[in-house]
């Protein structure tokens, strides 16, 4: 099992940045795929970035391509989402998630661990 703990949310106003962090501790990610999911209030969750751990390759959703970029830093076991050009759209939870079959699923319910998410307003 994975322990994932995000942080960096907040406020910020439409064409700011933020970067969000997701700390994971429990057992090594070198087989593990890592991604981001938000969830705005009444929409489902959905997955907007993610890397194969062990080998950096990324995906990233066209609805935050060129806005949005996930990295890592395997030394500190923490995934990083660098978030650009902030739209009023972009506000929800944002959530990590951990699968161990280093696959960018897009279903939730194939990742195994979550953290317990991080708010991102970004206003008008």
């Amino acid at each position: 099992q994975v322990q994932l703990v995000e942080s960096g949310g907040g406020l910020v106003q439409a064409g700011g940045s933020l970067r969000l962090s997701c700390a994971a501790s429990g057992r090594t990610l070198s087989s593990y795929a890592m991604g981001w999911f938000r969830q705005a209030q009444g929409k489902e969750r959905e997955l907007i970035a993610a890397i194969k751990y062990s080998r950096g390759t990324t995906y990233c959703a066209e609805s935050v391509k060129g806005r949005f970029t996930i990295s890592s830093d395997n030394a500190k076991n923490t995934v990083y989402l660098q978030m650009n050009s902030l739209k009023p759209e972009d506000t929800a939870v944002y959530y990590c998630a951990a699968n161990p079959h280093e696959t960018f699923y897009v279903v939730p319910g194939w990742y195994t661990d979550w953290g317990q998410g991080t708010q991102v307003t970004v206003s008008s």
